[in-house]
């Protein structure tokens, strides 16, 4: 398995995120290939990163955005 140095990324986290350690992740830019995804709860320790490929990663925040649109025009159904 090839490693990455990943040491100098420049690591965001979620424009959602609430600021106070919630439940984000965190991706850095400067991998040209892969997109690095790690749990910001984990951090600064480098707790362990998921490298994804870019299309995997659009797909993802596609699915993603789409279920945030549903979720905030589809009424939840009672239990």
């Amino acid at each position: 398995m090839r490693e990455y140095d990943l040491s100098n990324a420049h690591w965001r986290k979620s424009s959602h995120s609430n600021g106070d350690g919630g439940n984000c992740v965190e991706v850095a830019d400067g991998t040209p290939g892969l997109v690095p995804v790690r749990d910001s709860k984990l951090t600064p320790d480098g707790g362990p990163v998921l490298l994804v490929g870019p299309d995997a990663w659009r797909a993802f925040i596609g699915t993603v955005g789409a279920a945030r649109f549903l979720a905030s025009v589809v009424p939840p159904r009672p239990e």
